[in-house]
């Protein structure tokens, strides 16, 4: 049974597809197998009322010239051509001709398209248009009862014929309905995978944005030690040589930690071709632990750092504690671009039960950040400091300097910490 579903159903796909694009040979091929059904045998034998039934049954119906029983069938089959373009036309074209024909006593085997026609009312018309039609039904079927009221009872053959109209009609529903919720689920489906496409995209975009964060974070940052570092190094060359050896060593340093760094955040965009033996070398993110090592640095090429911190910091999510050597990092680099060497810096970070503050003060010029800066350096503090429901703020120091300060909030979701 298998191998046979699957072949129908391509059969019917494939059927389908050739009505989509020639929908005329569907209705062509209705018409033509209506009259050879319906319409030819009448041509032969004279009528539906003819045959080698009880006499009382045949007289009951007018019998039709050749020509008029043409002219009957073609008013009732023809419309059949655009009961899909045109159902309510075709419908009313084809009852009135039904209507006619009764009208007269006669009867056609061609008659069934009028079910024909109000199954493709309900299929393909306007559902406001059916109590009409329904309506109009009842009345030619009340007609037909009567005029065969001879033969059989007025209320068996409404019966009969009631019941054939109803299927009609129930069909026509029917199948109206499945086809809108097959139309639905296509929409659903092809809305699906429209959302899919766009929540990659989304995802690709922020991992970009987030792989570029980190890059700035890294390259400015150490880039700045280095220069710094270099800078003094050559002033100290002809003064203390031993200083400028040891800014080389510094800078040498500073250079293979962020060589590491970089490493370390290309190393997880690129694809391990090799399996898990040829996959970068991975080393846990940086947190406030490692601000000593930050602040060492920047000590290193020149400034004057004093760093505390209150609360249990150690304590926090990797993420907070994340965000928070960004912050700092990015602070510090901004110091090392505008302030003296003999700036200090002020640093604390403070932990209470619901929030993470974060103050970086020096007391160099309080000069405000160029546009490059406030294009990376102090926005990509914002977007860090957002994504725990903070904000961060700069601007110079009361008592001279310039100052960074963010506020984390520590509340997770749901109230419970």
């Amino acid at each position: 049974m298998g191998p046979l579903v699957a072949r129908l159903s391509r059969g019917g796909q494939r059927l389908r597809q050739a009505d989509r694009t020639h929908p005329w040979v569907l209705d062509t091929a209705v018409v033509v197998l209506v009259f050879l059904m319906f319409c030819l045998p009448d041509l032969l034998h004279g009528g539906a009322g003819d045959g080698d039934g009880p006499r009382r049954f045949r007289i009951a119906f007018t019998q039709l010239p050749v020509a008029g029983m043409l002219a009957l069938q073609a008013g009732l089959v023809l419309p059949l051509l655009w009961r899909r373009r045109r159902p309510l036309a075709a419908f009313g074209v084809i009852a009135a001709v039904f209507v006619l024909q009764w009208s007269i006593g006669a009867a056609l085997r061609a008659d069934v398209a009028l079910f024909i026609a109000l199954y493709s009312l309900a299929l393909h018309g306007r559902l406001r248009q059916l109590p009409w039609a329904c309506a109009t039904m009842a009345g030619a079927m009340v007609l037909v009862a009567v005029r065969a009221s001879s033969a059989v009872s007025v209320w068996d053959a409404l019966f009969f014929l009631l019941s054939t109209t109803t299927a009609a009609l129930t069909l026509g529903l029917m199948i109206r309905i499945r086809r809108a919720q097959l139309a639905g689920l296509r929409e659903r489906a092809a809305r699906l995978e429209i959302e899919r496409d766009q929540r990659s995209r989304l995802a690709a975009a922020t991992e970009r944005t987030r792989v570029a964060r980190e890059m700035h974070d890294i390259v400015g940052h150490n880039l700045s030690v280095i220069i710094t570092l270099a800078d003094a190094g050559a002033y100290a060359t002809d003064i203390a040589p031993e200083r400028g050896k040891e800014a080389l060593q510094l800078i040498g340093d500073t250079g293979r930690q962020a060589l590491g760094e970089l490493r370390r955040v290309l190393g997880v965009l690129r694809e391990a071709a090799d399996g898990p033996q040829g996959g970068p070398e991975l080393s846990p993110q940086p947190g406030i632990s490692d601000i000593d090592a930050l602040c060492a640095n920047v000590r290193a090429a020149g400034l004057e750092v004093v760093y505390r911190t209150s609360g249990d910091v150690d304590a926090l999510d990797s993420g907070v504690q994340l965000t928070a050597y960004r912050i700092v990092q990015e602070a510090l680099t901004n110091t090392l671009k505008h302030a003296d060497t003999d700036t200090r810096v002020h640093l604390a970070i403070i932990e209470t039960d619901t929030r993470l503050t974060i103050r970086v003060q020096d007391t160099g010029p309080a000069t405000p950040p160029g546009p490059h800066e406030e294009g990376h350096g102090l926005v990509g503090m914002r977007e860090r400091a957002a994504l725990y429901g903070g904000t961060v703020s700069a601007g110079p120091a009361g008592g001279g300097g310039w100052s960074v300060e963010a506020v984390l909030d520590l509340t997770p979701q749901g109230g419970v910490r």
